[in-house]
């Protein structure tokens, strides 16, 4: 979805545990049959969207990174556009992978040393649609999150609220939806100046 968590930045002292805990919750979704009810994996919508999943994760490779999971059809699938959830590793920010909208079932693995650094990283996107911080101290994660580039953010989890504005900055998008900000969207501010400037009135 348009919002999924593709980048997930983990503190270089626990990367690899980052890494290995994500690399196993990718190897427990089941792809099949969207009605067996114990399908967790769908697959993508078209051919070309499996081939640009593939693209995308085969040049992080060359580029560089490492796979952790997945890389391409789930293991026993043969038909169908179902592509295997994927982890790399060993990413940087920089490469394709890491700067391009996927919209496939891959995350990217990116180390930081501190805190600054990783504002950095989240921030250095064209894309600013969702974001997501996780800490034990909520208060800290508040903070981390006000300074992210992102329509929205979520603290220790995910998740989009309807009845709350949703929408992106940067190239995400413009303007919002759900929540009364939606409804300014259908509005154009008047502006009203009389007796020189010494009052105003604004309509909507």
């Amino acid at each position: 979805m348009c919002a999924a968590l593709t980048r997930v930045l983990a503190p270089r002292k626990l990367y690899g545990e980052v890494v290995d805990g994500l690399a196993s919750a990718a190897r427990d979704f089941k792809a099949g049959h969207p009605l067996d009810t114990a399908t967790t994996l769908g697959a993508l919508i078209t051919s070309r969207q499996f081939d640009r999943v593939s693209e995308l994760v085969n040049a992080g490779i060359a580029e560089g990174a490492q796979l952790a999971a997945g890389g391409g059809r789930p293991s026993g699938i043969d038909k169908g556009w179902f592509f295997a959830p994927t982890v790399l590793f060993n990413v940087d920010n920089g490469m394709r992978v890491a700067r391009e909208e996927i919209f496939g079932p891959v995350v990217v693995v990116i180390p930081y040393e501190d805190e600054p650094e990783a504002i950095s990283i989240a921030n250095d996107s064209p894309f600013g649609l969702h974001g997501a911080v996780f800490s034990e101290d909520e208060d800290r994660a508040i903070g981390v999150a006000e300074r992210i580039r992102t329509g929205t953010c979520a603290i220790n989890g995910f998740g989009v609220l309807v009845s709350a504005p949703f929408g992106g900055v940067k190239s995400s998008g413009w303007g919002r939806e759900g929540g009364p900000e939606s409804i300014l969207e259908y509005t154009e501010v008047k502006t009203l100046i009389a007796n020189g400037n010494r009052s105003g009135r604004r309509e909507s």
